[in-house]
């Protein structure tokens, strides 16, 4: 959400999205902003209401405890005042500098700079490990210290002695260790922070420490700078320097008052203490040389991709970047040679934030198709291949169409045999194939032929949105389709002009062309097709516009069509696309990543793991049954 649109919210919608997102963070481990974002809505929140109590609440991790433990003054857990600039801040923005100089008595003052870990807050009096709590009390976790090891001035071992500071994994623990380590649900932690609230979160340890999980109580003061007022300009990129090189998992710096009691006399804000400020990083960011750049085919486009000199970002070795398309690289001068910054942000997938001219310069521009050696135009921001047979092409369509049409035995290498051994060329050639026909293809005997057999035909009975989306028409998914197809039918829609396309919701004059265009262009082929295609009409279905919406994603112990088949047995109506439409995304791994998922938080559609969904049908089914059964 951009600054201008944080403006526009009030009082009331900004403790909304602050709520979800705090939920989203701390409850979920699922953030769908970054923490600059976020800080955005506490800002303007402040800026409305400066005593509202959200500024001050306290928020953590949520840990299985084994008891409460009262909180006293010194070991209360706060929270600290922001700034992402250490000196010449935009206006209306605080920056280190200017915050150390509002705070320095004279030039000598000194201050202490600490790493900001991204973990757990703890603090272990001796005999309990306790963790903050959201509410006015810690909360005991000393069961966990079979797992942890302290780190504290001059020692490193067992939990044994009193120590306030931070529970997290070291980059090269979670690097070396956790590779091997598997959750209850048989899958990899994705990253870190997620690992230490997933573990800290566990009401039995016995399991994960028979794995041989480890945890780390990173003392506050074990790494920590004394820099007087007029040295902390001249030594900052030194200091930073340094802390950003240490093997912990960190999203910031602390920098104090080392005055305590000067430190106290300051006071607190409605949220943060006066005597303390985070210096937030903006992210894990480093500079590596851009060796050269594959652009590789999709069923319309070329899309490029940065290959890298190999850098390590967080724990993991980045080779690759997204380079978007042919405009993201014309409009930023990007060459081959040059030097990129790259950021992994928030544990995602890493991206470009800045780049510098390198010495020898080479254009990351084609002028021929790789994949069949024809000429390539620019189309939009898209570079394209002029060849309406190549074969890279082909194929990328024919993955789109068969899963389209939710023939899911049929994946890429099998399509790679069908063009080259049967000559498949498109959807109608497959659809037409015998079983002597796949007999034919390397690998398949009776009982998977007959299987891919069976899945073909089965497809030849479909809806007519995935019909619809299974011609590769550019910009139009199976969601598109179907709220275009819930006032027209097919064939009525064929008939349509690009003026009447262009007045349908959510159509517009670009699309509403290339919509006409295409079906027209694709004619012959449609009614091919349709000769040999049973479709069901959704015009005026009020059961395709009234059912809820459901989209799986990730890796899941059955096939797609398994899941999508009992959706619509319970109501459901399953999707392939992440739009705003759609009600649930039904995840394999709630901690991945994927486009679909990012995708999915910043719309704010739920998102849930598939054992929880499944769970939730089979509650359904009982509760439907007890009724019945009334």
């Amino acid at each position: 959400m951009k600054n201008k649109d944080i403006n526009k919210l009030n009082e009331e919608q900004l403790v909304t999205e602050i709520n979800r997102h705090n939920k989203l963070y701390w409850e979920k481990n699922s953030p769908e902003i970054s923490d600059e974002e976020y800080d955005l809505l506490i800002r303007r929140l402040e800026e409305i209401n400066p005593e509202h109590e959200l500024l001050r609440k306290y928020f953590a991790p949520n840990v299985a405890s084994i008891g409460q433990v009262k909180t006293t003054p010194d070991t209360k857990m706060i929270s600290l005042e922001k700034t992402y600039f250490f000196d010449n801040a935009p206006k209306g923005k605080k920056s280190l500098m200017s915050w150390a100089e509002d705070r320095a008595r004279d030039k000598e003052e000194l201050f202490y700079i600490q790493p900001k870990y991204d973990g757990i807050s703890a603090n272990y009096d001796g005999n309990i490990l306790a963790t903050r709590g959201q509410d006015s009390n810690d909360q005991n976790v000393s069961d966990k210290i079979p797992l942890i090891e302290l780190e504290t001035k001059g020692y490193k071992g067992p939990l044994d002695r009193p120590a306030r500071g931070e529970i997290v994994i070291r980059d090269d623990d979670f690097k070396n260790i956790y590779k091997k380590i598997k959750r209850k649900s048989g899958t990899a932690y994705k990253n870190s922070r997620n690992a230490v609230a997933g573990i800290m979160g566990l009401k039995d340890i016995s399991e994960i420490k028979a794995q041989g999980a480890k945890l780390t109580l990173v003392d506050y003061n074990l790494i920590s700078y004394s820099v007087k007022y007029k040295n902390l300009k001249s030594k900052w990129p030194e200091i930073l320097k340094n802390i950003e090189s240490l093997p912990y998992p960190m999203d910031g710096i602390v920098v104090k008052l080392a005055d305590s009691n000067y430190s106290k006399s300051l006071g607190e804000t409605a949220a943060f203490p006066r005597g303390m400020i985070a210096f937030k990083l903006a992210g894990a960011r480093k500079k590596t040389t851009l060796k050269d750049v594959a652009w590789s085919s999709g069923k319309n486009n070329l899309t490029p991709k940065g290959v890298l000199q190999p850098v390590e970002l967080g724990g993991v070795t980045i080779s690759n970047v997204t380079l978007h398309n042919y405009q993201y690289l014309l409009d930023r001068d990007i060459r081959i040679g040059d030097t990129l910054t790259i950021e992994r942000a928030g544990e995602v997938i890493p991206h470009v934030v800045n780049s510098e001219p390198g010495t020898d310069r080479i254009s990351p521009f084609i002028n021929e198709c790789p994949s069949c050696s024809s000429k390539v135009e620019v189309s939009g921001v898209e570079l394209r291949c002029t060849n309406p047979l190549c074969p890279e092409k082909i194929i990328q369509r024919l993955c789109a169409a068969v899963k389209a049409l939710g023939i899911e035995e049929l994946g890429e290498p099998t399509i790679r045999k069908m063009t080259k051994v049967l000559g498949v060329k498109n959807i109608k050639d497959i659809l037409t194939l015998t079983l002597n026909d796949i007999y034919k293809l390397e690998g398949f005997k009776e009982k998977s032929a007959t299987k891919l057999y069976n899945n073909i035909q089965n497809a030849k009975r479909t809806t007519d949105y995935q019909f619809f989306a299974a011609l590769n028409i550019a910009g139009l998914g199976q969601t598109f389709a179907k709220s275009l197809l819930k006032k027209y039918t097919f064939n009525e829609l064929r008939q349509l002009s690009a003026e009447q396309l262009a007045e349908i919701d959510q159509v517009g004059p670009t699309m509403s062309e290339s919509i006409y265009k295409a079906l027209r262009e694709k004619s012959v082929i449609i009614d091919e097709l349709l000769s040999l295609i049973d479709i069901e009409n959704t015009k005026n279905s009020l059961d395709s516009v009234s059912r809820p919406t459901v989209c799986f994603t990730g890796k899941m112990p059955e096939k797609r069509s398994y899941y999508e088949k009992l959706a619509e047995e319970n109501g459901y109506s399953p999707v392939d696309k992440v739009t705003k439409e759609l009600d649930t995304l039904v995840v394999a791994d709630i901690n991945s990543n994927s486009s679909k998922i990012q995708k999915a938080r910043k719309m704010g559609i739920k998102i849930i793991q598939l054992d929880s969904w499944l769970s939730e049908i089979e509650e359904a089914e009982k509760k439907q049954y007890r009724q019945e059964t009334l």
